[in-house]
């Protein structure tokens, strides 16, 4: 009877284990990660945009955690993406540059999400020129895609759509989660759009508005890089000198419908007539372009935040909403006219610096806020933690989890390392690495043997290169010092490829 009892008991407690192992899986969050192309953090009004509201990113924020002091570790679409997926800088997972084709093979966090009974999902833009891995369901751009009617890569072959891509991205995950998915399995989505990318073509809905505003200008439009080599050698990103008819829809996209066409041009017919009559040189073209271009940028972006918002309301209605954790991240920060440019590449605080908003009802206090130094590195072991699946050793971010809970570790990271490598390639920035610290930033333009070094508290704007003034001396010794501890941690080599093709030497002639 003793040895009954003993039994019924240890079947008792192992039924119950299995109980309470089951009840733990149901309960593990899902996650809808939100990702934007370029959005600058200054166009999120969450952030103080003064050009722009995002009522439906703020909610997150409101609602949620909003850092204010979130980077990446190369300033360019595709590596961006590589170092999500993989929880390793560049140099380790293989995708320096946009050029380059991502290793699919290699270990990512949607494969362990999947090993740990999660069903994920890949909608949008991939920009990884492989198809993606590690994902139960993936439907994603041809390249950068389009802005109307993209063609998406499928397993089953190319599957052609008829609209707007920021609206068809949302189309798409909104399916997949209503009728798509194993709703017995908790799921991480991905859903990235193509926007706010270059050359800025607005939705239908948006084509017209900021017509009758002026947009702030930037303190910084006209920056003549006075201590600043690199940016004063180069690069080819002004807006004064570098953007196209197409960026400024002088002409029309060629892949529109009759409909839209129709649409595009009764918006832009009148704007581009009202120029070419105004013959406008000088200081006064710069300001035509600089409002042109921004007001694309932030027609695109009122999109974005629309779609956003259906997603948000879809978890309110099927209550999900409860058990969902949302994320809003972009592959990097943008210039909209500060030091005169648009695009990314530079360690300089618009580019280097990333939006990130997360909600997480039941753990994150509303409306908080964050000033610690994170980085885009950290959300493959993040997205692990809170899914319960253990991260491997060789991942080198480090998990947020803490600070959503509101416990910032003893131990947490006071230094950045930040490396960029694509030149010779699209706007001539010159390849450079460095480090950054809650107050100052040194940076190395290792093939011009440049150094820059920034107060970010006197000098926000990063307009003042105080590098080699004996004042900071020390502070110079300390900063190099903490960048090689940084290249050493995470196993960086030297650069050592061709700045160019180098000609090969021309044959001698034989000799008779």
């Amino acid at each position: 009877m003793k040895n009954i009892l003993i039994l019924f008991l240890a079947l008792f407690a192992f039924h119950a284990t299995l109980v309470e192992s089951d009840a733990a899986k149901a309960k593990r969050p899902n996650v809808l990660f939100l990702f934007a192309d370029d959005h600058a953090y200054q166009a999120i009004s969450a952030y103080g945009s003064n050009r722009n509201r995002t009522p439906n990113l703020d909610r997150i924020a409101k609602e949620g955690m909003i850092f204010h002091r979130a980077f990446v570790t190369n300033s360019i679409c595709a590596p961006s993406r590589a170092v999500i997926l993989t929880g390793k800088h560049s140099h380790l997972n293989g995708q320096l540059t946009n050029g380059m084709r991502f290793d699919g093979a290699q270990q990512t966090f949607p494969k362990l999400l999947q090993k740990g009974g999660y069903q994920t999902a890949m909608i949008g833009k991939w920009h990884l020129k492989s198809d993606p891995t590690g994902f139960d369901f993936w439907q994603v751009l041809q390249g950068q895609g389009p802005y109307y009617n993209p063609p998406m890569n499928t397993p089953d072959g190319v599957k052609r759509i008829t609209g707007y891509t920021t609206d068809v991205i949302t189309d798409v995950t909104l399916e997949w989660l209503k009728n798509g998915r194993d709703k017995d399995k908790p799921f991480f989505c991905m859903s990235q759009h193509k926007a706010p990318h270059r050359n800025w073509q607005p939705g239908p809905k948006y084509l017209t508005k900021y017509d009758d505003v002026e947009i702030t200008e930037p303190d910084t439009l006209r920056d003549d890089y006075k201590t600043r080599s690199a940016a004063a050698s180069s690069q080819a990103m002004t807006i004064d000198r570098h953007l196209s008819s197409s960026d400024l829809k002088i002409r029309a996209p060629g892949n529109l419908t009759p409909e839209q066409k129709a649409k595009w041009d009764a918006a832009y017919g009148p704007k581009n007539k009202a120029f070419a009559e105004a013959k406008l040189e000088g200081d006064e073209l710069l300001k035509w372009k600089y409002q042109r271009y921004v007001k694309d940028y932030l027609r695109c972006i009122d999109s974005v935040d629309e779609n956003v918002g259906r997603l948000l309301d879809y978890l309110d209605e099927s209550g999900l909403a409860e058990n969902t954790i949302v994320v809003y991240s972009s592959d990097q920060g943008w210039y909209l006219g500060e030091h005169g440019w648009y695009d990314k590449r530079w360690m300089y605080e618009e580019s280097f610096r990333t939006p990130l908003l997360v909600r997480w009802p039941g753990v994150i206090k509303p409306g908080s806020k964050n000033h610690d130094l994170v980085q885009n590195l950290d959300y493959a072991q993040t997205a692990l933690d809170i899914c319960g699946v253990k991260s491997p050793k060789d991942m080198q971010g480090e998990s947020i989890v803490p600070l959503l809970r509101g416990k910032k570790p003893d131990d947490w990271r006071k230094s950045l390392y930040y490396h960029y490598y694509e030149f010779p390639g699209a706007h001539s920035v010159r390849r450079h690495y460095g480090v950054r610290t809650e107050t100052h930033k040194l940076i190395y333009f290792y093939n011009l043997d440049a150094w820059e070094l920034y107060d970010l508290e006197k000098d926000p704007n990063e307009l003042n290169n105080v590098y080699g003034k004996p004042k900071f001396a020390a502070l110079e010794k300390e900063l190099k010092t903490e960048l090689t501890r940084l290249r050493e941690q995470y196993k960086v080599p030297e650069d050592t490829r061709p700045l160019s093709r180098k000609k090969k030497p021309k044959k001698e002639p034989k000799k008779k």
